[in-house]
């Protein structure tokens, strides 16, 4: 057992609290990530591996067999066969005669990061294999998410004689009805269907009613990736490449990277291969698009999970957002290193406008959120004229996080609301919202677990708004701040950047894998500062009862109650969670902590 972390008693369950702590500074109760001690040892031992990375993979329910396929996960030993995908060899063999017949393909994606993403794999590695394609995204005011009949038929008006629909598609009958007698058309989608997939060629979807895959929780470029997998086995079996060398595919899986972390897909299994190796490929910034914008968002070192949730995916989301919705796209299918600086820096501009408009917005929306969910609301339902429909599932996304609640925001225009939801985990939210649709409460609803679209007729408001109460009842039995999940104790002493490497050793972090977090106890904040454009980051150093000291950063939270609580230097000691990180700039490796929660000890 390593001396650095404290260890927990092996009956630990997860309800066992934290240092006694039931209301943080940040509301939340503090509790053990309950370990098997035995379970812990063994991974260690057999895997010649430190006794904390043992602790914290057995925290996780990681094996000790499969440790090293999760500290260094591959695809060899993750990618499956394409074909266990329904309509896949179909649609593979389709997409194989487009390629060696150089045919013009229209990819008709969606506006968010996992739609850009996949526009841009489908384009990049079927113009690889020899297809002609042609990018539509479409607008999210005027046309709305989805296939609609008009774009369809443009796209085979300009020479498409096949139409693949990316992120989207899998409950869009009537606008791919339209494409009969006409072209073919595939759909690649992951959102959830209820009933029977459209009448077209194939339709790719690990979420079917039908698929036995297994596969539900891959993000529609992961869909994407292994139908060019599928269609380039295919081609090879036709001897497409026996005066040609094939395409390496494995480039394209930084986009692969980016989608998944940025739709939230749990960063286990599959997905975990998927991001880790194409974490490599982004490194290499040898995709124009995706170097500008690291540089842009001052990224230097090499790219991580946070760095494409947090830098990334807001800039590129931006244009479908509030601007033009193929930007994005755009930018990643970039291939000169001016234009995608260019274009990374527009949608740098068009972020901050979208921080702008989300700002008019938010204080109105948490407020209204407040009164329901002090009235008892198991989830919010928040609705304003004239609230811009591109910020209003960042603006449930917010309100989910403070509250521990779904929450779903919409804005008013012409006697309809259009808006987005965020759910919790347990709570599955895309279900609730089909079910509504089915009732003919949405003129449109659909989505998956975690967050949902829709659209209804005002007249309706009351009524959908019951139907969340009763269909969402469960969440009310939530705690009002969802729990902080402890990993251990630390001392500053103990907090060296070679811990900080090994804890670094699990990540990619994200859904799924969730970074380990540590309490320092009985710290007293020496300094601390605002720091940033917004002066909403703080930094601070901390000072142990023995003298020894951690830097420390607290972001997005300078005004609350923890912020406020460091920037006073308090006399009295606080025990403070957080992540321990190791910092390069300019040349230099520090280690620091990334503050999450702190109570007065």
């Amino acid at each position: 057992m390593d001396s650095s972390l404290t260890a927990l008693p092996a009956a630990l369950t997860p309800a066992a609290i934290a240092l006694g702590v039931t209301a943080s500074l940040a509301g939340r109760r503090w509790v053990w990530r309950p370990v098997d001690e035995r379970a812990a040892e063994r991974i260690a031992q057999l895997n010649d591996l430190p006794d904390v990375l043992g602790r914290l993979l057995a925290a996780r329910h990681v094996s000790a067999e499969a440790a090293r396929g999760f500290l260094d996960p591959t695809l060899r030993e993750y990618l499956p066969d394409p074909s266990i995908l329904i309509d896949m060899d179909r649609a593979a063999s389709r997409l194989a005669d487009a390629a060696q017949n150089h045919e013009t393909i229209g990819i008709f994606g969606d506006y968010d990061v996992d739609g850009a993403c996949s526009g841009a794999l489908m384009a990049l590695g079927m113009s690889a294999l020899g297809a002609q394609p042609i990018n539509y995204v479409p607008d999210r005011l005027a046309e709305g998410y989805g296939p609609n009949a008009p774009a369809l038929r443009a796209l085979a008006d300009r020479g498409a004689s096949l139409i693949i629909c990316v992120d989207c598609g899998a409950t869009a009958h009537e606008p791919l009805a339209s494409l009969q007698g006409r072209t073919d058309a595939i759909v690649l989608d992951h959102h959830t269907l209820d009933g029977p997939p459209p009448a077209i060629l194939a339709t790719v979807n690990p979420n079917r009613l039908d698929d036995r895959s297994g596969l539900g929780t891959i993000c529609a470029a992961s869909v994407v990736f292994l139908t060019l997998v599928a269609t380039q086995r295919e081609l090879r079996k036709r001897g497409a490449f026996a005066h040609a060398p094939e395409p390496d595919l494995r480039s394209l899986l930084d986009l692969v990277a980016l989608a998944t972390v940025c739709d939230v897909m749990p960063l286990t299994g599959l997905n975990r291969a998927l991001v880790t190796q194409g974490l490599k490929i982004m490194a290499r910034r040898a995709r124009p698009g995706i170097a500008a914008l690291l540089d842009v968002a001052g990224v230097n070192d090499a790219p991580t999970a946070a760095n494409c949730g947090f830098a990334l995916g807001p800039r590129i989301n931006a244009a479908g957002r509030i601007a033009q919705a193929d930007l994005g796209l755009c930018t990643l299918l970039a291939d000169h290193p001016d234009q995608a600086l260019r274009l990374a820096r527009e949608l740098d501009q068009i972020n901050q406008q979208r921080q702008a408009v989300e700002a008019g917005v938010l204080e109105a929306a948490m407020a209204e959120a407040q009164t329901q969910f002090a009235a008892g609301a198991a989830a919010a339902l928040v609705v304003g004229e004239g609230w811009h429909p591109g910020i209003v599932g960042i603006i449930a996304g917010r309100i989910k996080e403070k509250f521990n609640r779904p929450a779903l925001v919409a804005g008013i225009s012409d006697d309809q609301a259009t808006g987005s939801g965020r759910s919790i985990t347990g709570i599955d939210l895309g279900s609730a919202i089909i079910r509504a649709r089915q009732n003919g409460l949405l003129r449109r609803g659909g989505g998956h677990a975690m967050a949902a679209g829709f659209a209804l007729d005002i007249a309706k408001l009351d009524e959908f708004r019951a139907f969340l109460a009763a269909a969402l009842a469960d969440a009310a039995a939530y705690p009002r701040a969802a729990d902080l999940v402890l990993d251990g104790t630390l001392a500053p002493t103990s907090a060296t950047i070679e811990l900080a490497a090994t804890i670094a050793r699990l990540g990619p972090f994200g859904a799924g894998n969730p970074e380990p977090i540590f309490v320092f106890p009985r710290l007293r904040v020496s300094k601390a500062d605002r720091i940033g454009r917004d002066g909403n980051t703080i930094r601070a150093f901390l000072q142990s009862e023995s003298g020894a000291s951690l830097k420390a950063m607290l972001f997005r939270a300078a005004d609350t109650p923890l912020g406020q609580t460091l920037l006073s230097r308090s006399a009295t000691p606080l025990h403070i969670a957080g992540q321990l990180r190791i910092d390069r700039w300019n040349g230099a490796t520090t280690l620091s902590l990334t503050i999450q929660d702190a109570t007065p000890s």
